[in-house]
């Protein structure tokens, strides 16, 4: 019997018993954690830098992508945790690690903020001095840590997902898990409107300091006790792979370069890596734009224009709500996928109209129906990419995965700025410079197409498959 072979049937003779609906409702929660500290960072601190502090968009978008931008420790993380159990554990623990260390640097972040603010002020607006420049490189860093607890609790869950989850099941276990993210979006929208209601836009800067200080304080807190709740006994219980580090030896065979060597083997790892890509550049580039659109085009409040995010996220928990149980089933996961890509296009020149008309309601409804886009998009994405990560090696692939999506999102959002910037000089009004984000969107959604088209899942398990018993072998002669 070849070595793959037995690693499968070792694990396959674990007995533990099939992951519930209740216990996939339970793992949202840390999706629902992590789309809140979403609308803290993007939703609310873009706003704050951009229009309030006067800082350049540009600026603002790079230091916020920043955190995308080491997303090439998303790999590293997948291998240890892969490899290396952390206090008995091979996802749990390094998902808790990680977001203790994303809610404290997201606290640390504002404060710095306020000292940019400072710093600018105390010369008449916002140019580069001394301090100006140093209170930013030490954002920027601040960012990058931020950056590094997101990937390594959000590779780790991810992996766990793969962990506890078989191909028939896979879509429910995304559509149940990604509808909290969305839920998430939505709480996170209405408690940071809530929190910031008395922020009118003649509000002293103290006053938005103190409601934006309360804000990073109780929502990190929260999202912690929630990655502790939604993970907390689910590996021991679920997991396939629980014992994965005594299996053949596994901590010493599947080193880092052997699974580079696993990662490396099939060319469908690279165009659906290539598709990742460019599918998350263009789903985001609005990111770093909507909320001074929504200001700056439909003048609406900083707590209003943060409220947009609920109704994005009303769009995108239906379609997550029945994508995973109805669609994915019927048209599997390669033609919801080719389909939100197509949705998602219509929907981006839609909002980007909606500038023109200068109506809050059509921007809103616009955003629904981008919500809608985005979540027959996603989850058919997601559901593909869990078949194309070999469970052996599921750490690794997902942080691969996750390194593509993390840095096509950070490119996404200083390209979202950078062109907004270029629109605002070189074209004649706002709705103009924040259409062409918009229109850019689109087009790279339909190039985004071509790549998937060529992304074959057999042939992928098939190499996949002969490197595993390839790399074991060779280890155990």
């Amino acid at each position: 019997m070849a070595s793959g072979d037995v690693f499968e049937s070792q694990t396959k003779s674990l007995a533990v018993p099939r992951v519930n609906l209740l216990t996939m409702f339970r793992l949202g929660l840390f999706q629902m954690g992590l789309s809140m500290m979403s609308i803290l960072t993007l939703g609310v601190l873009n706003r704050v830098m951009i229009q309030e502090i006067a800082i350049p968009a540009t600026l603002v978008a790079v230091v916020l992508a920043l955190p995308l931008f080491v997303a090439p420790s998303r790999i590293w993380f997948g291998q240890i945790s892969d490899a290396k159990p952390l206090w008995g554990y091979h996802r749990t623990v390094y998902v808790w690690v990680g977001a203790a260390i994303f809610a404290i640097a997201a606290f640390l972040a504002v404060q710095v903020m306020w000292q940019m603010n400072i710093a600018a002020s105390s010369v008449g607006g916002w140019t580069w001095t001394v301090q100006t420049i140093g209170w930013t490189a030490l954002l920027a860093l601040i960012f990058a840590v931020y950056g590094l607890g997101i990937c390594a609790s959000g590779t780790a869950f991810a992996a766990l997902l793969v962990d506890i989850s078989e191909e028939d099941n896979r879509s429910k276990v995304v559509g149940v898990v990604w509808s909290m993210l969305m839920l998430g979006i939505i709480v996170g929208a209405i408690i940071s409107s809530s929190l910031l209601k008395q922020l009118t836009p003649e509000a002293t800067v103290e006053t938005l300091q103190a409601g934006i200080n309360r804000l990073f304080t109780i929502v990190p807190a929260i999202v912690f006790g929630l990655a502790i709740l939604a993970t907390f006994g689910v590996e021991k219980k679920y997991s396939l792979y629980s014992s994965r580090s005594t299996l053949l030896n596994r901590e010493d065979s599947i080193t880092l370069g052997n699974a580079w060597k696993i990662l490396t083997a099939s060319p469908q790892t690279g165009l659906f890596f290539t598709f990742l890509v460019v599918m998350t550049l263009c789903l985001f580039m609005q990111d770093p734009v909507l909320e001074p659109y929504a200001g700056q085009v439909f003048g609406m409040p900083l707590a209003e224009s943060t409220k947009l995010n609920v109704y994005y996220g009303i769009g995108l928990l239906i379609a997550y709500s029945v994508t995973g149980f109805l669609i994915v089933p019927r048209l599997g996961k390669r033609r919801t996928t080719r389909l939100g890509c197509m949705l998602v296009a219509f929907c981006a020149l839609l909002l980007g109209i909606s500038g023109f008309t200068a109506n809050a309601a059509f921007l809103k409804l616009g955003l629904v129906l981008f919500g809608l886009a985005t979540g027959f998009l996603t989850t058919g994405a997601i559901s593909l990419m869990l078949d194309l990560t070999a469970a052996e090696a599921a750490g690794t692939f997902i942080g691969a995965w996750g390194l593509a999506q993390s840095i096509s999102r950070g490119i996404a959002v200083v390209i979202g700025g950078t062109v907004l910037d270029i629109g605002r000089r070189l074209l004649p009004s706002l709705e103009l410079a924040y259409g062409l984000v918009f229109a850019l969107e689109a087009l790279g959604m339909v190039v985004s197409i071509w790549f998937l088209n060529r992304v074959n899942v057999t042939e992928f398990q098939t190499n996949t498959k002969q490197a595993i018993a390839s790399v074991l072998e060779s280890d155990l002669d």
